[in-house]
């Protein structure tokens, strides 16, 4: 009962909460002075531990996460270019709390004209994935592209979106539901309690879009000038279902709108799912196909056979058939059935163009399911993707399974389709193809080539993260995109080191001293410039992790470590930032702070050397040296201009009236200093006495090196020494040395006697993103900037980061996009 009347109630609480929020406040703010704490503890921007995520960054012993099952069939209209289907759902309420309603994604209802993301895009595409409009100077001129014409017309000619209909619960009782722009909530007709399941149904259809001109991350292509009249298309099914939001321990219901670029954040679960198609269509699905020898002939099923120990990829399809199948067309069909186990998405592809080739890849890891590999394309392929698809998908699961677990999935599978990049689990679409010339050949540029290589890397990598290693795709772009992106570089090294893969150092300079950056933790929809926000930077700073910092040993057992802890789970940063510091053993707090929260950058500047000299206390010896000094120094120009003038001192035409200064200068030693200097000697114990001897016999260099922190970012100073002797050597000073003094620092280097410093350089292999080369030498010295230096290395190399961001929209000319976007990082 309430001493207080009800209002004066309500504001008393209202000010303890508001003390509360102050006194927090008051721990993390600096009044006093203009010291900033760069190594500050995580402790107050990280959730705090608990039973379901423990202070080191593993599930704790309550983890839970829900379960969701799905048994589908669709048929695939292809002239009508549209999906019909009807899907069964079983819900396991794994969580503590009891479930009023359910809420799915219909992230088809994206491309309605009223949908929230095409109601607040900007003009100029900011905020969706597709084709940006040409903006004017002027404030309201501007210039509409053919690619956004295109798209404002397909949207207006076409009924876009999911009709969703018959949602029922098990019994056949009607179930009410609510559609919220790209999300669906399905009143349930009696509470569903912590552990408990609940059944449900409902039919589904929609118009799939033309990929071409909308942009999406699916739907078809078609090929009016294949022989077959009207042309044939190639279809690519994703977000095709209504699918189980994802209900988590940190956020409940995970049900934010689909705007374009957020990801997705599912349920991990089993699928079995039939697809009806043209009987003469060759599909490929998630999971393992359940009836091949109803859809496959008996000498594809005899290839495929083969392929399991084959040297090089086998053909299931070979280009002939899929030329033959080109030709005709069906009114016929056939159903493919496929089984997936513990997934948490399901695609497919599906085309009479498919050629299709495979090849196995056996596992080092015990009881290791044994892998096909496998890749889908058109002939537009070609030579291009016969050589390198297949090659290129078990690549990626050898370094990858390296880096974290063996692939736990039966088949990976790179289809050829309209979609730059795109990944789901155990299928990714994948979009770089050959040019036909005008003999009717098919060849590739250079940039086609890495292109294809690289955003297989990239997408087949996803398998392991997002796809296993469950994170929040929505809210934390960089989980998934950041870490693949790391992994997808060491790949693309390990396959040609010649070829520049965009995840050095450098690559990241231009976005960090940019003034479109955000940090890393902001949410995707936020993010100004998602490919290097999401893509480059985190997989930059796990790099610097990598091989500066932690060493590969370090680094490398706790990002396994992290990788097994997670693995079928839902991890979040904290639980990353975590796992990393316990299982590394090292205080990373710093390092989250400044490049994973903040918008600083890292410019380390080498201001000024100082030489010393051991102040020995013998006068005999210090003051041999103060006179060689002065003797080094530039005479006077007043007393060289005076003796060329013919002017006499006055000393020197009064010799007779003369003393001991006269005949002797400052540096004159007496027995006064010798008689202190021995006194000095006397009153030192025995060990500091024999310390102080040898360090003037020694007679070392000592080097005061002033640093300047110019960008914000603390990091490790890596030094390189060069020496009048033509040697040189490299020195590790770690962040640390910042920690009291954030701005400015100093470090004494110590050098033998025959060591004399010549030259100083930070980070000379460019190991740390630092922006600024020119303050990094000491002496300075003229040298090109780092910019032009690398803006003439990428025109050579046609190779940009941001590329497999944007590979997840239609890239028509490859070649061109990739010179287009060369100087975006």
């Amino acid at each position: 009962m309430s001493i207080f009347p009800p209002r004066t109630n309500l504001l008393a609480l209202i000010g303890v909460l508001l003390c509360s929020q102050l006194a927090n406040a008051d721990t993390i703010r600096q009044t006093k002075g203009d010291y900033e704490d760069k190594f500050r503890q995580l402790d107050e921007a990280l959730p705090t531990p608990n039973v379901y995520r423990n202070a080191a960054g593993e599930p704790g012993p309550q983890y839970w996460q829900q379960q969701v099952n799905y048994k589908i069939d669709v048929q695939l209209d292809e002239a009508k270019r549209r999906l019909t289907g009807s899907q069964r759902i079983n819900y396991q309420n794994n969580s503590p709390h009891t479930l009023k309603y359910l809420w799915l994604h219909l992230d088809q209802n994206i491309f309605k004209n009223d949908s929230m993301a095409e109601m607040s895009t900007d003009f100029g595409g900011i905020g969706r994935r597709g084709p940006a409009t040409s903006v004017g100077s002027g404030d309201i001129a501007a210039r509409l592209s053919l690619d956004e014409l295109r798209r404002q017309q397909f949207m207006a000619d076409n009924e876009l979106g999911f009709k969703i209909t018959n949602v029922k619960n098990s019994a056949g009782k009607a179930l009410a539901m609510t559609i919220v722009g790209t999300l669906m909530r399905v009143d349930l007709d009696k509470p569903l309690k912590a552990g408990q399941t609940v059944d449900l149904s409902m039919d589904f259809a929609f118009n799939l879009v033309e990929e071409d001109a909308v942009s999406a991350r699916s739907g078809y292509e078609h090929f009016p000038k294949d022989e077959r009249e009207g042309g044939n298309d190639i279809f690519l099914a994703a977000q095709w279902f209504p699918r189980l939001v994802a209900y988590t321990d940190y956020e409940a219901w995970t049900n934010k709108e689909f705007l374009g670029r957020g990801e997705f954040t599912l349920e991990f679960g089993d699928y079995d799912v039939q697809l009806t198609v043209p009987a003469d269509h060759i599909v490929s699905a998630t999971g393992e196909l359940q009836n091949s020898s109803k859809v496959l002939s008996s000498e594809q099923l005899k290839r495929l056979q083969q392929a399991k120990n084959a040297k090089r990829p086998v053909f299931v399809v070979t280009e002939q058939e899929a030329l033959e199948n080109e030709k005709t067309g069906t009114n016929k069909t056939k159903t493919w059935h496929f089984k997936a186990s513990n997934v948490r998405d399901f695609a497919w592809a599906s085309s009479r163009k498919f050629i299709w080739d495979a090849k196995g890849y056996e596992q080092g890891g015990k009881d290791q399911p044994f892998v096909m590999a496998m890749s889908f394309y058109p002939k537009e392929g070609g030579e291009l993707w016969q050589k390198y698809s297949t090659e290129s998908v078990i690549h990626t699961l050898e370094v990858y399974s390296r880096f974290s677990f063996d692939y736990p999935y039966p088949v990976a599978q790179s289809v050829n389709g309209p979609v730059g990049g795109m990944e789901y689990p155990m299928i990714s679409f994948n979009g770089p193809r050959t040019t036909l010339q005008d003999d009717g050949s098919r060849t590739y540029s250079q940039a086609e080539k890495r292109f294809l290589l690289g955003v297989i890397f990239h997408e087949v990598g996803h398998n392991y993260f997002p796809m296993v290693v469950n994170s929040d795709e929505r809210q934390w772009t960089w989980m998934d995109e950041g870490l693949n992106s790391f992994l997808d570089g060491i790949a693309g090294r390990e396959w040609d080191a010649n070829i520049p893969w965009g995840v050095e150092a450098r690559d990241i300079v231009d976005y960090m001293k940019s003034e479109v950056q955000v940090p890393i933790m902001t949410q995707s929809d936020s993010v100004l410039r998602l490919g290097p926000n999401g893509y480059t930077k985190p997989a930059v700073a796990l790099n610097i992790l990598r091989e500066v910092i932690l060493g590969r040993e370090l680094f490398d057992f706790a990002f396994k470590e992290y990788s097994l802890r997670w693995k079928f789970k839902r991890p979040t940063p904290s639980d990353f930032f975590r796992t990393m510091e316990e299982a590394s053993g090292v205080d990373l707090d710093w390092f989250w702070r400044g490049w994973f929260y903040s918008t600083d950058h890292v410019d380390i500047s080498l201001d000024k050397i100082y030489q010393l000299r051991l102040d020995t206390k013998n006068p005999d010896i210090d003051f041999q040296r103060e006179r060689q000094q002065e003797l080094d120094k530039p005479g006077s120009v007043f007393v060289e201009r005076n003796k060329a003038e013919g002017k006499v001192q006055w000393v020197e035409q009064n010799k007779d009236v003369s003393d001991f200064y006269d005949a002797n200068d400052r540096f004159t030693v007496t027995n006064k200093e010798r008689n202190a200097y021995n006194k000095f000697m006397h009153d030192l114990e025995p060990w500091e006495r024999a310390a102080f001897e040898r360090a003037v016999a020694e007679d070392k260099n000592y080097y005061v090196l002033q640093f300047s922190n110019q960008g914000g970012l603390v990091m490790p100073i890596l030094l390189q020494l060069h020496y009048t002797d033509g040697t040189s050597e490299e020195q590790y000073i770690p962040a640390e040395i910042w920690r009291r003094s954030p701005k400015a620092v100093n470090k004494l280097v110590v050098t033998a006697k025959d060591k004399v410093l010549k030259e100083a350089i930070v980070d000379a292999q460019w190991l740390t993103a630092d922006v600024d080369v020119e303050n990094n030498y000491y002496p300075r010295r003229i040298i090109p900037s780092r910019v032009e230096a690398y803006k003439s290395e990428k025109s050579k190399a046609k190779v940009s980061r941001d590329i497999m961001q944007d590979s997840k929209t239609k890239l028509k000319e490859p070649a061109k996009k990739l010179e287009d976007n060369k100087g975006a990082n």
